[in-house]
Order: C-alpha cells, then structure tokens, then sequence
C-alpha cells in the first residue's frame, strides 16, 4: 500500500477536487484507493460526491464502529472514509483517538493498493499527524500569494516539528506552464535560502478551467465531467507518475505504515 497525504497550507486552493480527481486516475490504472477525509471537523469529500454518509469517523473514534465498519464504497470505484462536518472536537485529535486509530488501521486499510489522506487547511495538530503518517505529501499551491505564503509555512511548520524534508508540489489553477513553473522556482528558492534541507519536487501543474466549477457544482469529479481537458490530462499523468513510482519502491507494505505510526 502507498500512503499519500494532501495538504495546502490554504483553503480554497482545489486540494479536495484534486484528491478525488486523481482517486478516479488511480483507479481507472486498476489500483484499489481509499480517501481518508482527514479535515476530521469540516469534511467535505461525501458532499464534493453527492453522499450522505450514515456513519462518520465519530462512530469510530467514540467506539461505536470499527474503521473498516465505515468505509464507503462509491460509484466511481473508489471508497472513502467519511469525517464528521461542523463538529469542533475532532479538529484536535488527543493520544487516545490516536490509538483507537491505530489499533484498527491494518485491517481497515489492507486491502487497498493507495490511501489518499486529504488534510484539512493549516498548520494545526492533524495537520502534521497525517501528513507525519503517509509515505509521501503532496502540496498544493496556486498562483495566489497567500496561498504561497500559506503553503511555505505548512513546509516549515512539517520539517520543524516533524523533521519531515520530502515533499511533491502541485501546483494549480495557473493560465500556462511557464506561470506554473515561476511558482515553483518561488517557493524553491525560498525553501533553499531559509531550509535548505527540503526536498521539494515539481510533480505536476494545473491549468485553470471552469470545468472543475461545474464539475464541482455538479458533484462529480471533473475527470469524469470533462475527461478530455487538459486538466484531466495532467491528473491522469500524475496518477501514472505515483503508480510508477509505487513500483520502484517495491511496494512498501503496510507494515512500514504502521511502524512510522508508532513513532507519531
């Protein structure tokens, strides 16, 4: 299993379309994907869907249900497991919901080939506990400055506290490459000047497009909605990427997943 956590620093920036748009990828290369709603207090892959969960990560966290009790399965292929929308505590998760987590994890996630963790805006506690636990972290970034600023100190916030020093860049909504370039070039050279022990990548960039609004608005992924725009392209490339990248590293098992658990 390959564990990929998702943030932005920002909100607003298109990480939540983006997670489920490259499900559908992963997916569509015969991969088995989980999402795991990680924004656990304003969750919003079930709407970005169209579902109504019955159960949410509350029932697990409150003993209820197990974690693989509430994972649902969705029509595109791809499952997801739903977090609470509106509910305050669980926007910090103490060392017991930890725990309970993690006692639960292994039979929840074995039978998945890619584990999706899209990880709520800022710097807070979650934040650095999923993206501490995945294998890898993408970040999302647009041409916005505060989007900028906001996803540099995500990465400084990671290595500082977390020692975390490898991390993908995606960078979206941008009119054409060169701008998507300049971007990068940006907030590399400012991770060189002021951490120059990060690793950052250029995985991939995003051209602005108002199918992903409608496609948004229509509850469906914008693969799915306008599969042939350029947008759907790159996706597909960045999911051929990750899925390539998955076998170089033979497969880490889900093993080592839980042996960096037990280090959080």
């Amino acid at each position: 299993m390959k564990s990929l956590s998702i943030a932005s620093g920002k909100g607003g920036v298109g990480k939540t379309s983006f997670v489920i748009s490259l499900a559908l990828a992963l997916q569509e290369l015969s991969q088995k994907v989980l999402i795991f709603d990680a924004d656990l207090g304003l969750a919003n892959v079930d709407i970005m869907l169209g579902l109504s969960p019955k159960f949410d990560i509350r029932y697990v966290l409150n003993a209820q249900l197990q974690l693989k009790d509430i994972i649902l399965d969705t029509e595109y292929g791809f499952s997801i497991i739903p977090a609470g929308s509106g509910v305050s505590e669980l926007t910090q998760l103490n060392t017991a919901q930890k725990l309970i987590l993690k006692s639960q994890m292994e039979e929840a996630f074995k039978p998945f080939d890619f584990l999706l963790f899209d990880i709520s805006a800022g710097i807070n506690d979650n934040v650095l506990f999923f993206s501490n636990l995945a294998e890898e972290r993408i970040v999302l970034v647009t041409p916005e400055p505060t989007s900028m600023a906001d996803a540099y100190a995500y990465l400084k916030v990671a290595y500082r506290r977390c020692r975390i020093k490898e991390f993908h860049l995606i960078v979206n909504m941008v009119r054409d490459d060169a701008e998507g370039k300049k971007i990068y070039q940006q907030l590399l050279y400012v991770s060189e000047k002021f951490l120059p022990e990060l690793k950052i990548s250029l995985l991939g960039i995003l051209p602005y497009d108002e199918c992903v609004k409608k496609a948004i608005r229509s509850q469906i992924p914008f693969v799915k909605y306008c599969p042939d725009a350029k947008i759907s392209t790159r996706i597909k490339e960045i999911a051929f990427k990750m899925l390539n990248r998955k076998k170089m590293q033979h497969n880490k098992y889900l093993t080592e997943f839980l042996e960096r658990f037990s280090q959080l």
